[in-house]
């Protein structure tokens, strides 16, 4: 399955649902889903963005059918046309901001019309339907990373500010978290306690410092595993793991498959064969 489009009912997503596919998965109602164990509450028109094998889980008060769009990495590479729709980093593949979206009612009449189109092609499938598919699919992240984009550049203008100490354990995280795995080295850093980092994190993101270290981490391995021909050893050392077997499980307990498997579900990105 390159790229397929199906409905279900909310109550599809009550059990956790992973793919190794992309999806992106559009709806209307008011409720709460979960990525990964982290809670979001929701209204109106909704649309998210899903990596493969992060794992999902949806409430909805609202008995309309939710409508799913899921791709193949290597269909439509993310990493390949960021320059183009922006969206890794903004919808996809981002620990510290909510992977929904509020659409406006247009934008999700549009967005429901383009799937609409994507569901045509496949089952005219002539020699232009996955060129057009792919235009399709190009559109809809655009179209959802502007509007995202947006919505970050009111929260500024509105004075929303971020914590400031929140934003300085973001950047030490993404400065030191293959090697430095301990709170204290960031609460040591910030020249503050550890339960007091911890609340303000928590506050600012939605998470705890040691899921954010932990997610931070299974991004980058994910990444490495799609991205490149390096070997789990290599990877596992590259990410400070000293014991390859001991990365693996660690792997394993939060995807639910090992970096082997997650490699050979998901395949080797165009971009790792590109740079050879």
């Amino acid at each position: 399955m390159e790229v397929k489009i199906q409905s279900c009912p909310s109550s599809h997503f009550l059990s956790e649902f992973t793919t190794e596919n992309y999806s992106v998965i559009i709806w209307k109602g008011t409720g709460v889903f979960s990525v990964d164990g982290i809670n979001y509450s929701y209204s109106g028109y909704n649309i998210l963005f899903i990596s493969p094998y992060q794992k999902l889980k949806l409430s909805s008060d609202s008995e309309e059918n939710i409508t799913v769009l899921l791709f193949h990495g290597d269909y439509y590479c993310i990493e390949y046309h960021k320059d183009e729709v922006a969206c890794n980093g903004l919808l996809f593949n981002n620990i510290y901001v909510n992977p929904g979206i509020k659409l406006s009612k247009e934008n999700y009449e549009y967005i429901l019309e383009l799937f609409n189109h994507i569901k045509r092609e496949e089952k005219e499938n002539h020699q232009f339907s996955q060129s057009i598919i792919k235009t399709y699919i190009q559109l809809i992240l655009a179209i959802c990373s502007k509007q995202k984009s947006g919505i970050e550049n009111n929260s500024i203008a509105n004075e929303k500010l971020p914590n400031k100490n929140a934003v300085e354990f973001q950047k030490l995280l993404e400065g030191n978290f293959k090697k430095e795995k301990e709170l204290s080295f960031y609460s040591d850093k910030l020249n503050i306690t550890n339960n007091t980092l911890s609340k303000l994190v928590k506050k600012e993101f939605g998470k705890t410092p040691s899921q954010l270290m932990n997610e931070r981490i299974i991004l980058e391995a994910k990444k490495l595993l799609h991205l490149t021909y390096r070997s789990i050893k290599e990877i596992a050392s590259e990410l400070g793991f000293d014991d390859e077997f001991y990365f693996s499980r660690y792997f394993k307990k939060s995807i639910g498959c090992s970096p082997r498997q997650y490699r050979e579900k998901v395949g080797i990105s165009v971009v790792a064969k590109m740079s050879m």
